[in-house]
């Protein structure tokens, strides 16, 4: 007997439907504190499908995108839980799975040109340096 799409799962249940051992998915909720299975008597985690969802959505980050841990936690801050829960659903239900880039940074700005302003004050400086070292 199969059970229903809401059902809870345990984490041997979500280890073998995304492929992840479960000291991975452990360690993930260490990391994410996005991540918060029912925990029962004993200590037993149990999983909701939006849990499971998110799970697969940090999953794709961290191994179809190549992001690292900071930088999956940083899509999260950024986009939100449910941008990563809807690509682990995309991903769960097999289909095309959007890929998260994070935008380039910016390009340098040139900085002025101050020369023209601190020659002045240049010219000043060695004219009291002069005089310092005159009196000295």
């Amino acid at each position: 007997m199969e059970k229903s799409p809401s059902a809870f799962r345990t984490i041997s249940e979500v280890s073998n439907i995304l492929g992840v051992p479960s000291h991975v998915l452990r360690f993930w909720e260490s990391k994410f504190s996005q991540i918060k299975p029912v925990k029962r008597g004993g200590g037993r985690r149990y999983y909701r499908p939006g849990d499971i969802a998110l799970i697969g959505g940090i999953k794709h980050l961290l191994y179809e995108d190549g992001l690292t841990i900071k930088g999956a936690q940083k899509v999260l801050r950024e986009r939100g839980v449910k941008a990563v829960t809807a690509i682990g659903q995309a991903a769960l239900d097999g289909a095309e799975t959007p890929t998260v880039t994070t935008p380039p940074p910016p390009e340098p700005q040139a900085k002025p040109d101050r020369s023209a302003q601190l020659a002045p004050l240049y010219a000043r400086l060695l004219a009291l340096h002069s005089r310092m070292s005159a009196e000295i």
